[in-house]
């Protein structure tokens, strides 16, 4: 199938496109990926969303924002994969289906026997009807029904791209993006996944409100500063960090309270040695020591904290552009990949990756054939 993915994370800078041709098995031919950036105007309008979600937490009526929120996705993606479409030489109709993850606004994991709820803003049938093609959205709601964690969603396609690539199992694959996330894939190819703690959010949010920049570039702000030991050992408290996976996060369970008073240098250290931290203790609770680490998601970019990611497993860190593989698009790619599976009826789910009781999987289907 000749299909494209598409990924608006957290960080609502933009949305990621790839084109790829899998039969949701292996992995076949890639075509080219971009990035379509977010303006400032649909960026606000995005936040809006996010903050009236964060407001609502599911009690009475669903807020106004969403509409609009989901109007501005639909606009986003529609041209994100018209331009890579163009870039390949194809029309839109043309692909087999598209992998529509839309915008998490709110994620709330299950605890203590309480199933968990989820969002993801997504006019699966508005894309269809712009593009001309099939559409695959909502890929974490069966999940989560099923007393799943619905996150996170990427490892059964970090085990087809290392197919893909050659490489050695057992393999981890650290994903930096809002939150951290982790991949373990066993010598026999089992999957063990969770949410190692805070990635890049944290971060980024405490930077924006300080310096109105979106992000740490590079870690430069981070490099300049030092760990905060008590603010460190606060945030290390929290229950998340001891809970066994399978565990997720949403990017809004960790508050910046506790960095609130210091420099921004020092909360950008602090922040960044949490996010490294966090991921060598889910490093430690893997079920074996994997051959190599792979780095993926925009904290790939930002070279402290590569570096203290590094120095806190006592592993060497390969970036993804090392072996092959697009750091930038990996996820896009993951939901093209998905979207086939979908169609193809194969689970993308597991007892390891998300908890639930047998592999499944889910989404739903809209337009084309």
């Amino acid at each position: 199938m000749k299909l494209a993915g598409l990924m608006s994370g957290t960080s609502l800078d933009g949305v990621d496109v790839a084109l790829l041709e899998s039969d949701g098995e292996r992995l076949t031919r890639f075509g080219p990926g971009l990035e379509r950036p977010y303006s400032s105007a649909e960026r606000k309008g995005l936040l809006a969303a996010v903050d009236a979600a964060l407001q609502w937490r599911w009690q009475g009526e669903a807020p106004s924002a969403f509409a609009e929120a989901e109007r501005i996705l639909t606009l986003t993606h529609g041209e994100a994969v018209e331009a890579v479409c163009a870039k390949a030489g194809l029309s839109p109709s043309e692909l087999d289906a598209v992998g529509f993850h839309g915008q998490t606004v709110l994620h709330q994991a299950p605890l203590n026997g309480v199933k968990g709820r989820t969002l993801q803003l997504a006019d699966g049938q508005a894309l269809s009807d712009r593009l001309g093609c099939r559409v695959v959205y909502d890929f974490r709601t069966a999940d989560v029904e099923a007393g799943g964690q619905g996150a996170p969603l990427v490892p059964v396609y970090h085990r087809a791209l290392s197919q893909w690539s050659g490489l050695e199992w057992p393999l981890g694959v650290i994903n930096i993006g809002g939150v951290a996330n982790i991949t373990h894939i066993a010598a026999d190819g089992t999957l063990t996944a969770f949410d190692t703690g805070p990635g890049n959010g944290l971060i980024d949010a405490f930077v924006e409100a300080r310096t109105g920049e979106i992000m740490d570039r590079n870690g430069e702000i981070a490099a300049r500063g030092r760990i905060h030991e008590a603010a460190f050992a606060e945030f290390l408290d929290n229950p998340y960090f001891s809970r066994p996976g399978p565990k997720s996060l949403d990017r809004w369970d960790f508050s910046l309270d506790t960095v609130r008073n210091l420099s921004l240098e020092d909360g950008a250290a602090t922040l960044t040695g949490l996010t490294a931290k966090t991921i060598a203790m889910g490093v430690a609770a893997l079920p074996d020591e994997p051959r190599r680490l792979v780095l993926c998601g925009g904290g790939r970019r930002n070279a402290t904290l590569a570096e203290l990611v590094a120095a806190a497993t006592g592993m060497k860190v390969y970036s993804a552009e090392t072996l092959g593989w697009r750091g930038d698009l990996v996820e896009a790619e993951a939901f093209a990949f998905l979207a086939a599976r979908v169609i193809a009826g194969l689970p993308f789910t597991y007892p390891g990756t998300t908890g639930v009781k047998a592999p499944m999987g889910g989404g739903k289907i809209v337009g084309g054939a």
